[in-house]
């Protein structure tokens, strides 16, 4: 049996690390706000840039960009892993590259290749373990996305799609629904298809006047449209960690609480036990003299 030094020593310990947790439960908390607020106003432009992209597409059908184009012939298909640079965040990066664990194997199974980027520290990981070719990788973004450092590796794939080198690009993170509940997802980024090129009920088709041609106005308005896509994305993944990581930390202080309240119990009872001992040698002692 444990004795009570060795069981004060624990408590210690699961006291320190309660300390922790909770600590960090509140810098996620502070984090999580933010990382909500930058998501939630990143999310106007993307349908704004959205509905502009929907009326453009259908105002000029003679001119079909390459994104919109479906192709088959490359078999091989590219992806965009979006994960976090860190861990304790609960099961939120393994429900992700679990999902796209499934989908790589359902893709084999058709005979196509994979090329993946890798946007965080956990993504780039597993896959650099299962042998998957990484074409590009961004790392250590921080608490706020720049956009300027997601769109070097990403033009990789995209240049790609356009140049015929792959069938289709996805895009793979996790989806912010509410500070409880992060849902992993897996989204066909290219080609573009016309449910995602859809403008809002109600909206007003506008004509456009092009300047300086039609081609040229398009090429990069979807350009802009797909780098919206990834920002969003990357985005609703640095509010979910955060998220995630609150209530992992929660959990965690928790059980400390719990474990402590059991040590403690334990504790009293080996303290209990020790002075009854001693307080029977007494006696046993007293009688013998007597």
């Amino acid at each position: 049996m444990a004795t009570g030094k060795e069981i004060r020593g624990k408590i210690k310990s699961v006291e320190n690390t309660k300390k922790i947790t909770k600590a960090m439960e509140m810098v996620a908390a502070s984090k999580m706000r933010k990382a909500q607020d930058r998501m939630h106003a990143a999310r106007p432009y993307s349908d704004k840039i959205r509905n502009i992209a929907a009326n453009l597409s259908q105002a000029n059908p003679e001119y079909v960009h390459p994104f919109m184009v479906q192709q088959d012939t490359a078999k091989r298909v590219g992806f965009i892993v979006v994960t976090t640079d860190k861990g304790l965040c609960g099961g939120m990066n393994t429900n992700s590259l679990r999902l796209l664990t499934n989908k790589f194997r359902e893709l084999e199974g058709e005979g196509k290749a994979i090329e993946t980027v890798a946007i965080g520290n956990k993504g780039l990981g597993f896959l650099n373990r299962i042998g998957a070719r990484v074409a590009a990788n961004v790392t250590q973004l921080g608490d706020t996305p720049h956009l300027e450092k997601l769109i070097g590796p990403v033009k990789v794939l995209l240049d790609a799609y356009q140049e015929g080198k792959l069938d289709a690009v996805y895009l793979v993170y996790t989806k912010f629904i509410n500070t409880m509940k992060q849902e992993a997802t897996l989204q066909q980024l290219l080609p573009l298809t016309s449910d995602k090129l859809k403008a809002d009920e109600g909206a007003h088709s506008w004509d456009y006047i092009y300047e300086p041609d039609v081609q040229s106005v398009v090429d990069e308005l979807l350009v802009r449209y797909v780098e919206a896509l990834i920002y969003q994305a990357v985005a609703e993944n640095m509010a979910s960690e955060q998220s995630a990581r609150m209530v992992a930390m929660k959990a965690a202080s928790d059980n400390a609480g719990s474990v402590i309240g059991e040590l403690k119990l334990v504790y009293n009872k080996t303290r209990q036990a020790a002075i009854t001992k001693e307080l029977s040698e007494i006696v046993a002692g007293a009688a013998a003299v007597g």
